[in-house]
């Protein structure tokens, strides 16, 4: 009888058996997996199957793409070792670039927009990376946005290079060549449809080149969020055009020139609620530890497969893994603030009774027992030079941006001002609009301080504002304290 040490080293696939020569051996062959559960409740008849790129070393697809442009550049003498190599990213090709850069010896500059996780800037910093952060808002053709200040990084520091993901076709290739060929060696050739969220254009373009060739009639799904303009036809992208989404990894303002869209059949739009809430399910449902953006593609995966038949199947793209998100849609207090919480969590009436029924006297009151002043206001095309001159006036940290009709725009911080300005990003005499946050929590006067203690979990402010949008107030962490310490039951 065999016994159970061997029983067990039997059951583990090949690659698992190896000893690997450093991590970058570990970028590809990811597993594949069976929806069992969310494919059912949809009353789907087709198989639903995962690609679990997550399992890739730095735990994402784009581990593929970094390795594969450093060793084709090497290969051509384009880069050595101790040259420089700057990316703009939405953080997963940094990380994957990083990580490469880390062990061949190379410097590593990533820029990035603010929007992305805080844990993505982190594992950046802790594989040696240098972080430059750029605004969300800016145009992707701006000089402040991430490519921008990518492309002046390169002109400024010797032995400089942007690999330059949006272009390079080693990006494509590194899919056609690696991620297709393990689609077709896991499912013997028999593929029907994939669905893929799109950002770059990258993994889609590679996959479905790969799978036409030798599945022609094969059904390629590009997945892009509301917001982006990726998508065919063109009046599909209208709703919601350019504006802010927070799913991140997917989507763009621009079409990248890696992204063939002729070879995508159909697109299929999500929206940040749907998004996180299946990222969730398959995380309770599934066991599936993935992202926000494999969220977006298995919930188009579920309108998109509904035309498969019993016998077909299905092969979705989980591009990335929860680890990069434990502040944001993993957390219920995030979900919560920003309205896509799922009624399995909680609803509003009964996260405001979590909040109240822990014993604080005060939980039920009214922001309106603050009895906040009415705040001083910047308009947008005040210089950062005479937004600090007001902040240093006032004793303020924060100051609220409002546009000629008394509408909040946004908030201007000292926090961002001082990182803007001593990176060089900015100038003193350019507008606040340049550093303003576009994302800030919203209160009204007849909002309850339970709810406004949950803001203060995360941020340090709130904007009070009327019903049409004026502002009416800003509150913040000491007003909340000092009233509790200073009121009676």
């Amino acid at each position: 009888m065999a016994s159970s040490a061997s029983l067990m080293s039997s059951s583990l696939p090949p690659s698992a058996l190896e000893i690997l020569p450093n991590i970058m051996a570990a970028i590809g062959r990811t597993p594949m997996v069976r929806i069992n559960n969310i494919d059912k409740k949809a009353h789907l008849q087709c198989e639903i199957l995962a690609k679990c790129e997550y399992f890739n070393a730095s735990g994402s697809s784009k581990d593929r793409i970094a390795k594969r442009m450093v060793e084709d550049a090497e290969a051509v003498g384009r880069i050595k070792p101790g040259d420089t190599l700057i990316e703009p990213t939405s953080g997963n090709t940094g990380i994957g670039l990083a990580l490469v850069a880390a062990m061949k010896g190379y410097r590593c500059i990533i820029t990035l927009p603010e929007k992305m996780s805080l844990e993505k800037v982190n594992i950046l910093k802790a594989l040696g990376a240098e972080i430059i952060r750029t605004p969300t808002e800016a145009a992707w053709d701006s000089p402040e946005s991430h490519i921008g200040i990518a492309k002046r990084l390169q002109a400024e520091l010797p032995n400089a290079h942007i690999l330059d993901q949006y272009a390079n076709p080693s990006n494509p290739l590194a899919h056609y060549d690696g991620t297709a060929e393990e689609i077709l060696d896991q499912c013997d050739g028999k593929v029907d449809m994939v669905v893929v969220g799109v950002g770059t254009g990258g993994t889609i373009s590679g996959i479905a080149k790969k799978l036409k060739e030798k599945c022609p009639d094969v059904i390629i799904v590009g997945v892009d969020p509301e917001g982006s303009i990726l998508a065919q036809p063109e009046s599909l992208n209208d709703k919601n055009r350019l504006r802010p989404y927070k799913v991140e990894g997917i989507g763009y303002d621009f079409i990248p020139d890696v992204l063939d869209r002729n070879l995508v059949d159909k697109w299929e739009k999500t929206n940040d609620q749907e998004s996180f809430i299946m990222s969730r399910r398959l995380i309770r449902e599934e066991g599936l530890l993935c992202g926000g953006s494999s969220g977006a593609a298995m919930a188009a995966a579920v309108r998109a497969a509904s035309t498969l038949k019993s016998g077909q199947r299905c092969v979705v793209i989980l591009s990335d893994s929860t680890r990069n998100y434990m502040t944001k849609f993993l957390n219920d207090a995030w979900m919560y603030e920003n309205k896509y919480v799922e009624n399995s969590v909680h609803t509003r009436e009964n996260y405001s009774k979590y909040r109240k029924d822990t014993g604080t006297w005060w939980s039920e009151q009214r922001v309106s027992v603050l009895k906040l002043p009415h705040p001083s206001t910047v308009p947008p095309h005040l210089s950062c030079a005479a937004a600090i001159e007001t902040m240093e006036h006032h004793g303020y940290d924060q100051l609220p941006v409002v546009n000629e009709h008394g509408i909040v725009q946004g908030v201007v911080t000292i926090g961002n001002l001082l990182s803007m300005l001593s990176s060089g990003r900015v100038r003193r005499t350019d507008p606040v609009e340049a550093v303003t946050f576009g994302n800030f929590s919203r209160v009204t006067h007849e909002s309850s301080l339970a709810d406004l203690a949950t803001i203060f979990d995360k941020d340090y402010f709130a904007i009070v504002a009327s019903t049409d949008g004026l502002i009416a107030g800003l509150a913040t962490r000491i007003d909340l304290l000092n009233y509790i310490t200073s009121a009676h039951k």
